[in-house]
């Protein structure tokens, strides 16, 4: 396993632990289509939150979920319609989230309606 995928690794398990304490069920993690990927979807009551997970060394250079420019929300949101579809999901709201976790503080920024 690379240092890249171990730290991305990291930032998932911190968000997912976050998101249950915040009473949300974890239905699916690294979620791949040829099209997208999508790193956490979760659900609470009748909301599916599409979760972006970005993991940095700090925020010294950048926030994080700067890195979720245009091409990479198209991705993400191209996965989740399917997503929804192959799970006949399709009447549940839905939300789409970015988690920036820095490792220097072991902070995680939780933001709802990213995009």
């Amino acid at each position: 396993m690379t240092r890249k995928r171990e730290v991305g690794d990291f930032g998932e398990a911190i968000t997912a632990e976050y998101l249950e304490k915040n009473g949300y069920r974890i239905l699916d993690r690294n979620y791949s289509k040829p099209f997208g990927e999508i790193d956490i979807i979760a659900i609470k009551d009748d909301l599916v939150a599409f979760v972006e997970v970005k993991t940095r060394k700090s925020d010294a250079f950048a926030y994080a979920a700067e890195a979720v420019n245009f091409y990479k929300q198209d991705r993400i949101r191209k996965a989740s319609q399917v997503y929804l579809i192959e799970k006949d999901m399709t009447d549940f709201l839905m939300r789409f989230d970015v988690s920036e976790v820095y490792l220097d503080t072991r902070k995680i920024n939780y933001i709802e309606n990213a995009f």
